[in-house]
């Protein structure tokens, strides 16, 4: 079988009924997003938060980053807020530049395409923190393995020691 393209109408533009083809409907993801409403889309914005969830964790700042991928920070700002929409290629430099595989971006997104429950959201919301990027940077800086295992043990002690009875 061969693939035509639709013949144009009358008056030079492409048929109607290739529009839906062409365009991503929005009706079925539960809200309009995307080009043209000022509204990203939700994997993008999840996509930037990973990219700057790891950029933290890792003690990089925006500059950094741009200036490795050959970008301004503010187009890095873009990617990081769900803005503008980050090309596979692109995405693929970004690994690169920060050390993890390309899956790392997608790994938090529901697999059928569903929202996340509510606890899963105030989760995310915390892990994004720049006091829990921190403690996190920080707990890695320790050399020590041993160390690092008292801290982990101290930490859950003290918080399981200011936990209110259920």
């Amino acid at each position: 079988m061969v693939a035509t393209w639709p013949a144009p109408a009358d008056d030079g533009r492409l048929n109607a009924g290739w529009a839906g083809i062409l365009s991503k409907s929005t009706d079925d993801v539960g809200g309009r997003h995307g080009r043209g409403t000022g509204v990203p889309d939700p994997v993008d914005v999840h996509v930037g938060s990973r990219i700057r969830i790891r950029r933290l964790l890792i003690g990089m700042n925006q500059e950094t980053l741009a200036s490795a991928l050959g970008l301004t920070f503010q187009q890095v700002q873009k990617y990081e807020g769900g803005a503008n929409r980050v090309s596979a290629s692109r995405l693929s430099q970004i690994a690169e530049v920060l050390g993890v595989p390309i899956s790392y971006f997608f790994s938090d997104i529901e697999a059928d395409g569903g929202s996340p429950d509510q606890g899963e959201l105030e989760v995310r919301e915390r892990m994004q923190r720049p006091d829990v990027i921190e403690l996190i940077r920080s707990y890695y800086a320790i050399g020590n393995a041993g160390i690092r295992q008292q801290f982990l043990d101290m930490v859950k002690a003290v918080a399981q020691s200011h936990q209110a009875p259920a």
